[in-house]
């Protein structure tokens, strides 16, 4: 009987059962047989094949025991993930630290409803996860590698380049690896590739039931994360704009003027607003108007930094927090408004709107205690917000700083 690791193929109780049983029957076997001997007035029975084997299946049984728990640990982090961050924090770091393993690397399909907005190219790329991959390429190899639902064993160096690439880039390639499909029914929402230097680890012919149900869990896990962030995003998002709300930026507020205490460095704050917004809602209609938002609202996110915080604060008011002092905020409130004034929005006639902003500007270098720098933090939202009220009242689309009083608290 091989003593191969992972091969197992009943349940663990089933296991546990079966081993009591066969171990009852064999060793009452063994010791009536076996001839016996002594040392310093200890009994032994003499080691038979019996014996021996009766050893191996234990031994194969109780490994097989340890590594069920280990994955129970691993999958019950995935379940109990909060947010989509924490999902591939135990896939790409606590998973092959566990198992030993050299590679771990997730394909998604950013067409799965549940994954469209956590699959965006800017939050992914925010993620800075070169593990995590969506590319059509990767989904073609994966399907054919995967035919018929089942799991791919083997060597990948013996794929073709295209194929290993598809999955491992620039990065090390294992010496064998496994893939998994992640399926609820007939979708297959992704694929978990599970990477080890040891060219027999994940061979031909192996068992993979443990691995299997593992990849079962991993997709029950990523639609629960995937609702938990749809909610998170509902509750903190404009359903109009995509924006950020009132109610998540406040609370990006107080985090970044935690850190900016900590480390001494400038928080810079923008208010936007759209210029003469009734107008246009009365001119052309609300539906014209919220589509005037919604490309207003797209054009502030393209001209700030991933880093930076964009939100609806209000009506026709939006609010952005940068990273910077108020150089760097007068920079980007300037392309703002260049980008805005291009816009080309189209009444029902084919005719462009105009459309223009008047931003208001401020920033702070924090510091002191949480409590001085949350005060610091309203201080610099009202200096913005009047300032945009002095760009209204100079003309419109303009940026204003009140440049009189001091930036730094």
């Amino acid at each position: 009987m091989s003593a191969r690791r992972l091969t197992v193929r009943f349940p663990q109780d089933a296991a546990k059962r079966a081993v009591i049983k066969v171990t009852t029957s064999l060793e009452s076997r063994a010791t009536s047989l076996a001839p016996l001997k002594t040392a310093d007035n200890v009994i032994y029975p003499a080691p038979t094949p019996l014996s021996e084997r009766l050893r191996s299946l234990v031994d194969t049984v109780q490994h097989n025991e340890r590594t069920l728990r280990r994955f129970q640990d691993v999958e019950l982090r995935l379940i109990g993930a909060q947010d989509f961050g924490s999902f591939l924090d135990t896939l790409f770091d606590h998973l092959p630290r566990e198992f030993s393993l050299s590679a771990v690397s997730l394909w998604l399909d950013e067409r799965a409803p549940m994954l469209l907005e956590l699959l965006e190219p800017v939050a992914l790329r925010g993620m800075d996860r070169p593990n995590l991959k969506t590319s059509r390429e990767a989904r073609m190899v994966a399907q054919c590698l995967c035919e018929g639902g089942q799991p791919w064993l083997g060597r990948p160096r013996e794929l073709d380049e295209a194929s290993r690439r598809a999955f491992f880039g620039d990065a090390h390639v294992p010496a064998s690896a496994i893939l998994l499909p992640l399926a609820a029914g007939h979708t297959v929402s992704g694929y978990l590739c599970l990477g080890s230097d040891d060219a027999d680890r994940f061979s031909r012919g192996m068992a993979t039931d443990i691995l299997e149900r593992f990849a079962s869990i991993v997709t029950a896990s990523l639609d629960n994360v995937s609702h938990r962030e749809r909610l998170k995003q509902l509750g903190m998002t404009d359903p109009l704009t995509g924006l950020s709300n009132r109610r998540y930026f406040d609370e990006r507020l107080r985090e970044e003027l935690m850190r900016a205490a900590r480390y001494g460095v400038p928080l810079a704050c923008l208010f936007i607003d759209v210029d003469s917004f009734k107008r246009i809602n009365d001119t052309y209609g609300h539906q014209t108007g919220d589509r005037a938002l919604a490309a207003v609202a797209a054009c502030v996110r393209q001209q700030v930094r991933l880093g930076d915080t964009v939100a609806r604060y209000g009506g026709e008011e939006f609010a952005a927090l940068l990273q910077g002092d108020r150089a760097d905020a007068q920079t980007v409130a300037e392309r703002v408004r260049i980008a805005v004034e291009k816009l080309h929005l189209l009444d029902d006639d084919g005719d462009r709107i105009a459309l223009t902003v008047s931003i208001g500007v401020a920033s702070r270098t924090v510091s002191g205690s949480p409590a001085e720098a949350v005060a610091l933090g309203r201080a610099m939202i009202d200096e913005a917000d009047r300032a945009m009220y002095r760009a209204k009242h100079n003309g419109r689309n303009r940026v204003e700083a009140l440049l009189g009083e001091t930036a730094r608290g």
